[in-house]
């Protein structure tokens, strides 16, 4: 049986997302990024499509590390501004049935027991369709302007996380019993105080004595997406995620970064096939290969590599702006993301390479042709690099989408690698032909009702 492959439509609550410099393009629409209207469309759009989610980026900080500064963020609206992406979903499900919803939150950001009721409040209000996108954070902007110091070191805060997490699954998995809610007018019992259990926690970042204020939702813990590539994170994500996001330009690092994240859930004591892996990706899609070629052509004239450049600088704290475009450029592991520095210095990128690669303002791999050539690549993708699917960035909005659903998903469709219609059920449901919840083989499991509470 063909694999069929999931999609998500990758964006963020902003202008600028990946490919920089588009929002000058004349069909561009993505400075409305701050109306209903903008986010609704899209929505309605991406069910069309029978997209399996909008994976929605996040970041609580500024990219100031290019020129020391926000010039060319500013300027050129590199996720800057960038406003919060938790309250686009409760407008986008009500026009949509099916669309799931994967949101970026980084865990510095809110105490674990607020976070959990907002994430199951959106799980209650869509019926199942919410995923969180589980972030540690990279930007020292972001610790300043919470006014929390110092960004801690890499591996800490994965610590942090860690137990960030432990918190999560006792609010979400162990407080409510399935059973605690009766909603019997005739009893007065609208909930069994006995199955609403108090958490209790104290460990090195968190001490928690309380319940969690919400009744159980259909998939009780949202849908797990992480994206960190380094050893760390991929232990991380062994242990906990369902969706792993990762970053590769060709099918053998994808392949060899896939394989790494499934041997991570197996050492868990979780089946790898428990982890759907995801490309980043962009397609410029044409009815014919000259009409995708001279659509290419056409972006570039409009996208901004110094701006790709500047949110670059950002991922590896490293400011290119100090270097000449040949000058060698000293990598070297540093507190921001590791993997992308790591993946630089390995090919020994100077700046002209760097501006080269970024000729369409983002660093992703970059399909254009006709929808056979398209699908081509996409199964190769799947097939050689072992993955199961694709976040699609954006390049010119919402034409990218569009073009998508209208040029490509035909020709999957009729190839069998893409659904024809939507399965019933929750995301989790949706995504891995199973129950609502969390497999009892999830690290989760050992937190749900019943289990003892934290020493």
């Amino acid at each position: 049986m063909t694999k069929q492959i999931l999609l998500n439509a990758f964006n963020m609550n902003c202008v600028g997302h990946i490919n920089h410099g588009l929002w000058t393009h004349p069909r561009d629409r993505s400075t409305a990024y701050n109306t209903l209207a903008y986010w609704t469309d899209q929505a309605k759009l991406l069910e069309r499509g029978l997209f399996d989610g909008l994976f929605i980026a996040d970041i609580i900080g500024v990219y100031d590390i290019y020129g020391g500064g926000i010039d060319v963020t500013a300027r050129e609206a590199v996720q800057l501004p960038v406003n919060d992406p938790t309250v686009l979903v409760s407008a986008m499900a009500a026009v949509t049935e099916h669309l799931g919803f994967g949101i970026t939150v980084n865990v510095h950001t809110e105490a674990p027991s607020t976070f959990a009721r907002r994430f199951s409040t959106l799980d209650h209000l869509t019926g199942g369709r919410v995923g969180w996108n589980i972030v540690t954070g990279y930007l020292e902007s972001a610790h300043r302007g919470q006014g929390s110091g110092a960004l801690p070191d890499h591996d800490r805060r994965y610590d942090y996380a860690e137990e960030y997490l432990e918190v999560l699954y006792r609010l979400w998995e162990g407080s409510w019993d399935d059973a605690a809610v009766r909603r019997d007018p005739a009893a007065r019992i609208f909930a069994d105080p006995a199955r609403i259990r108090p958490v209790a926690h104290r460990g090195e970042f968190f001490e928690v004595a309380g319940y969690h204020l919400c009744e159980p939702s259909a998939q009780r813990t949202p849908v797990l997406y992480q994206a960190g590539a380094s050893g760390r994170g991929r232990a991380f994500a062994g242990r906990h995620a369902e969706c792993v996001f990762i970053s590769a330009r060709d099918r053998p690092s994808a392949r060899a970064a896939a394989r790494a994240v499934r041997a991570e859930a197996a050492a868990a004591g979780r089946n790898p096939e428990d982890v759907k892996v995801f490309v980043g990706i962009a397609v410029i899609p044409g009815r014919t290969r000259a009409e995708a070629e001279a659509k290419r052509a056409e972006y570039l004239r409009y996208a901004s590599p110094e701006a790709g450049l500047a949110h670059f600088a950002a991922s590896t704290g490293i400011d290119f702006a100090a270097y000449g475009l040949d000058d060698p450029i000293p990598y070297a592991p540093g507190n921001a993301i590791q993997s992308a520095t790591a993946a630089a210095a390995q090919r020994r990128l100077t700046k002209r390479d760097l501006l080269a690669e970024l000729g369409l303002g983002g660093r992703y791999a970059v399909l254009t042709g006709d929808a056979a050539t398209i699908a081509d690549e996409l199964q190769a993708w799947v097939e050689e690099g072992e993955i199961d699917g694709f976040n699609l960035s954006r390049i010119v909005v919402p034409e990218s989408f569009s073009d998508f659903i209208d040029i490509v998903i035909p020709e999957l469709q009729d190839r069998g690698l893409y659904k024809t219609a939507y399965a019933d059920g929750t995301l989790r449901r949706k995504l891995f032909g199973a129950g609502d919840r969390l497999p009892a083989r999830h690290a989760a499991n050992a937190f749900r009702s019943g289990a003892a509470p934290a020493a």
